[in-house]
Parts: C-alpha cells; structure tokens; sequence
C-alpha cells in the first residue's frame, strides 16, 4: 500500500511495528536512531514516518525539525513513553502530525498512519488541480469550472475548452479551424463560424461579473487571442 519509515532505538518495539504494518499491506524501512532516520527520509522518500521521541543523539523531536527546516513536508507521528501534554504540545508545534503515547494499541497507530496517509492524497490531488489562471479568470481543468474576479461562471464543456486553448495560448492567435479541432475534436465537420457563437456566449457570461472586459480579442481574417495585460 504504501512505504511507511519507522524508527526506534528499542529493537522489539521496531520488529513488533514492523510485523503490524508490514501484515497490514504497507512496505515497511526501519532505523534504530534518528540520523539513521533522517539519511532514509531523504533516500527513499516515504510516504509516512513513525518515530519514537526519546533516542539517543538526534531524538525524535530534533528529527522532525531537521524535516520540516528543510521542507519536507512528509506525514510524520511522534511515539513517546510519556504521556505529557508539554512533549505532545512541543511535537505539534515543531511540525509533527500526530503524537501517539506508548503504551498503545497497534490498530489505533495503523488508523492514525492510514489517516494521515488519506490527508495526504487529498492535499495532493488538490494540488494537482491548482487553477489555470490568467489575471481575473481561473480555470479548474478537473471540475470543468471557471470563475473570474472570483465569481463562478457557469460554462459547457465546449466553451471550457475553448477558454481554455485562449487562456493557454495566450498572445497567440489561434484560427478558428484550430478552435474547432481543440473544442470537437473529430468533431469538425460542424461549420467553423460555431466558434463565434460560442466566443459570443463566454464573452456575455464574463462581462455579465465585468462589464470592461475585452481580454478575447477577435483578430479579423485569423480568428481570437486572449490578450495579456
């Protein structure tokens, strides 16, 4: 399922970790200490860290603020002897995300790692659909929606991709053959004057939110750019 670092200084404690998470599915590395510890984050990346606080030379607390000093951002819980609201607190605070009191049940620390690890995929995938934006207008690829200055337009599909090729091009003059192809693909046996009715339709929709809006220009005899500005 996914590549899970533990770290430990006590050795039954990281074989008894292992044995859990490796039945749960996950592939599992181990270190006995935390520059082990850190040497592996930065080799093999993984998705999600266990790590006990209280170990020798760079203990868990200085581990994860090596991490996070350096950027990585990797899902990362603290496991401790003591149950103390100053260490969960300092943990929290140095950038861990989650802190887990020894003793504890190995289903409630798989529950927590799989949370975490569910957190991650969706901040991912959000990210991976950042807005495409130009100025005012942003466009959100996998919803198909546009806003501009922050209102929502409502658009069909053609006319998001049409925005779309403009927004992307922009500058460029794309004919309207090209529009065509872009928008209908296989399409392209509808006439290619369409293209106008639905540069119509998105041009009324924004100035409906902006009354001054002119950024799809219509280049006569080529065909529509969207101007920078």
């Amino acid at each position: 399922m996914a590549k899970i670092l533990l770290i430990d200084d006590d050795a039954s404690v990281l074989d008894a970790l292992s044995l859990a998470f490796e039945d749960a599915g996950h592939e599992v590395l181990t270190a006995v200490d935390g520059q082990r510890g850190l040497d592996a984050v930065k080799k093999e990346s993984p998705a999600a860290v266990v790590s006990d606080v209280n170990m020798p030379g760079l203990d868990g607390f200085s581990l994860c603020r090596k991490l996070r000093e350096s950027g990585n951002g990797v899902p990362l819980i603290l496991l401790t002897s003591r149950d103390n609201e100053i260490d969960e607190a300092l943990g929290l605070e140095l950038g861990a995300d989650d802190y887990v009191a020894k003793p504890f049940s190995t289903r409630v620390l798989l529950a927590r790692v799989a949370a975490l690890l569910r957190r991650e995929a969706m901040r991912a995938a959000q990210e991976s659909e950042r807005a495409v934006a130009k100025g005012a207008l942003e466009l959100f690829p996998e919803r198909l929606e546009v806003r501009y200055a922050g209102a929502p337009i409502s658009v069909t599909v053609t006319e998001f991709r049409l925005l779309e090729a403009l927004a992307s091009r922009a500058g460029f003059v794309l004919s309207r053959d090209r529009l065509l192809e872009i928008v209908r693909g296989d399409e392209s046996v509808v006439a290619e004057r369409i293209i106008d009715t639905y540069v119509r339709r998105l041009r009324r929709k924004i100035e409906a939110i902006d009354p001054a809006f002119d950024r799809i220009e219509t280049v006569i005899g080529a065909g529509y750019r969207w101007k920078d500005g």
